[in-house]
């Protein structure tokens, strides 16, 4: 049977020509030849490309055989325990979700291509979620590393099989992006987190992304993280906890949006407290400390305006919040301490006035013991 030359062949029949013609068409035909062989180079690249690409690759079997039976209400499994299993997608659902247009059902679900479907023994629903997550893993693998060094696997590893997993969060079928709308991360956390979740929604964050949907405050994996959570009763938590609030209130854009002074982490910082947690956290970092963080002063969940009337810093609380260190505080106790604020002529005047005359006095009081100290030395020099 006659094969059908292929490119390569063509070449060396073309380059044995030319070695068979006059010398005059010699450099012609070596023209001729090498555009060949650029062209074919090229084309070359193209094919990998493309294979790489997966461009003009046979498209993945559709969904809608396995919609036509799992579309259908009411649809479930019964398990070992009693309880059922649904079955049941909504096509629409599905198709909306991040999922919708990239993986077909044999993506996670492997060794149910045939039909009927092969017998499974599954004990419960909550078995069968822990057991079918680690599919996550398949092409989100960086996350789902970080979720092994998460409080949430550690309560897992334990044998809480409440702990959540992956599908407790991004759902199963209609995974949408946990940013859209930003609350939803927040709501998420409710789920299982309910009380805290009640007390985060009426707080000034809570009630600015609830009834705002302000996407400037912070939700709940703004403060513990998302896959990797960690446990927020651990001493090196505690002792981040003023670098975590900095990170958005050291924000000048974003702070003077709402009036905030950006210096309240500084001032912090040069308070008694804030110099304790600083040294102890470049010192021994992994030790408990009990100084007062942030947390201690404004609430952790429960955040309020520093002007609102439950606010355990504004001035009639402030002195029940000083009494959780220091029991024997006195009305006049939180006198002595200027909290975040900055002295000035009407927050604290005497303290801001003598602050001035020191700006003034240290440095004349410097001068003029140089010049002391140089006259002696002239006195003793023109002696001599």
């Amino acid at each position: 049977m006659h094969r059908a030359p292929t490119p390569f062949m063509v070449l060396k029949e073309k380059i044995m020509l030319d070695k068979e013609t006059p010398e005059a068409g010699t450099s012609k035909h070596k023209g001729k030849a090498l555009w060949v062989v650029i062209g074919l180079i090229i084309t070359t690249v193209v094919i990998l490309l493309l294979k790489v690409t997966g461009v003009g690759a046979q498209a993945p079997p559709p969904v809608e055989p396995c919609i036509q039976c799992h579309a259908i209400p009411g649809l479930e499994l019964p398990l070992k325990n009693g309880e059922k299993l649904k079955l049941t997608v909504s096509p629409d659902s599905f198709a909306r979700s991040v999922h919708g247009s990239r993986l077909i059902c044999s993506d996670c679900h492997a060794g149910y291509t045939t039909s009927p479907h092969p017998n499974r023994n599954i004990d419960n629903r909550r078995a069968y979620s822990i057991a079918q997550y680690e599919v996550c893993k398949k092409c989100h693998f960086a996350n789902y590393t970080k979720t092994l060094d998460s409080v949430h696997y550690a309560v897992l590893k334990q044998g809480n099989q409440n702990a959540p997993v992956c599908t407790d969060c991004h759902s199963a079928h209609e995974v949408t992006h946990p940013d859209q709308p930003r609350r939803a991360i927040s709501r998420s956390c409710s789920s299982c987190h309910t009380s805290i979740y009640n007390t985060y929604v009426m707080s000034v964050h809570g009630k600015a992304l609830v009834e705002e949907d302000n996407k400037d405050v912070p939700v709940c994996t703004d403060c513990h993280g998302v896959h990797n959570i960690h446990d927020p009763r651990i001493d090196a938590y505690r002792l981040d906890i003023p670098n975590l609030c900095a990170r958005c209130h050291t924000d000048k854009t974003l702070m003077d949006k709402y009036s905030i002074s950006t210096n309240v982490v500084q001032t912090y910082l040069s308070d008694f407290h804030g110099v304790t947690v600083s040294l102890r956290q470049k010192q021994s970092p992994n030790a408990w400390t009990e100084k007062a963080v942030c947390t201690d002063c404004h609430g952790v969940h429960d955040i309020a305006r520093v002007d609102s009337p439950n606010s355990s810093v504004m001035k009639a609380n402030l002195v029940k919040t000083c009494q959780k260190c220091h029991p024997d505080a006195s009305a006049n106790f939180p006198s002595a301490w200027l909290s975040h604020y900055e002295p000035s002529a009407q927050k604290a005047p005497v303290v801001y006035f003598v602050k001035l005359f020191y700006l003034a006095f240290i440095p004349f009081m410097i001068l003029g013991l140089s010049i002391h100290v140089m006259l002696n030395l002239w006195r003793a020099i023109t002696r001599r």
